[in-house]
């Protein structure tokens, strides 16, 4: 075993800040150091590692394997040495001055984060919330700890070792404009004509990660002309309006929306309910703190509108 009264501790997490900004100059803001002084700590860390850890590449510094794969470590590590030192006091949300992270979906913070926060204005008058976009991988960005809270579908999640708490559930229903369709094309709203029309598509990300409800079609087969993708729900009622455009939207979320003109009709592809939940990493799972949010959330959730009541 490594000598550690040999090396300062402290490297981890100038380390740190070197792995997240991948910039000396960054790294030196974000810890309020000089630059030389943090050119030197990646000089001493290079020693440490027998690594150069970061190598330039044009105009900018990129992270060596090594590096890479020391990124979850580091935090990790630290993470523990914070948890060794830190106060046992309990928390109290009416005094407490702490930060939050959610990584939500906008039609998730539609649902169910807003009225959290209205909630929470009172309850914990000097917290800050901070709603991260989704990700397509969830595991790091708990791992990672770059939020400390994920909502997501959990047919999207699957199994999953990460601790989870379902939230809510929802149905999909198609949205379309119908002063843009004849009656007959609505009444009844068959699977051919549903296949005739262009359509719009939720997604996220540059892979256009598809939503659950597009998954599930693909996943039957179902071949329809994608004229459209966008990455917030927020967005449907303003681009089907006017079109022949259908798209599969959320029923709570739907209900938010201005809906003047347009039609909400069931899908002639049945598409299973979501149920949303929220993921943490397990070793939040006793920290006081961690527990108070989850809880609020939890109890937000409970007091939704239940499904079909929307309207």
């Amino acid at each position: 075993m490594k000598d550690l009264r040999s090396i300062d501790l402290n490297l981890l997490v100038d380390l740190d800040a070197l792995l997240s900004t991948r910039s000396v100059t960054e790294a030196a803001r974000r810890l309020n150091l000089s630059q030389s002084a943090m050119s030197g700590s990646l000089s001493r860390l290079r020693r440490v590692f027998a690594d150069p850890l970061m190598v330039r590449n044009g105009r900018v510094l990129t992270l060596t394997p090594r590096a890479e794969a020391l990124i979850p470590q580091v935090r990790e590590i630290l993470h523990q040495i914070d948890g060794v030192f830190a106060a046992r006091a309990d928390f109290d949300p009416r005094t407490t001055t702490r930060s939050f992270s959610i990584s939500a979906s906008d039609y998730a913070t539609a649902v169910v984060l807003a009225p959290l926060l209205r909630g929470l204005a009172e309850e914990a008058p000097n917290v800050t919330v901070n709603v991260l976009p989704r990700s397509p991988d969830v595991p790091a960005v708990l791992r990672l700890d770059s939020a400390d809270l994920v909502i997501e579908p959990r047919e999207m999640m699957g199994d999953t070792p990460l601790p989870g708490y379902s939230l809510f559930s929802d149905r999909w229903l198609c949205m379309l404009d119908a002063g843009m369709h004849e009656p007959a094309v609505l009444d009844p709203f068959d699977r051919d004509r549903y296949l005739q029309l262009p359509h719009l598509v939720y997604s996220i990300g540059p892979e256009r990660q598809l939503n659950f409800a597009d998954r599930h079609l693909a996943s039957l087969g179902v071949h329809r002309r994608i004229e459209l993708t966008v990455e917030s729900f927020l967005m449907a009622p303003l681009l089907i309006r006017g079109t022949s455009l259908v798209s599969l939207v959320l029923e709570r979320a739907a209900f938010m929306l201005p809906l003047e003109d347009l039609r909400l009709v069931e899908p002639p592809i049945p598409v299973p309910n979501i149920t949303d939940a929220m993921y943490w990493n397990p070793r939040h799972t006793e920290d006081s703190g961690h527990r108070w949010l989850r809880h609020r959330l939890a109890a937000t959730a409970t007091r939704l509108t239940p499904m079909g009541g929307a309207s």
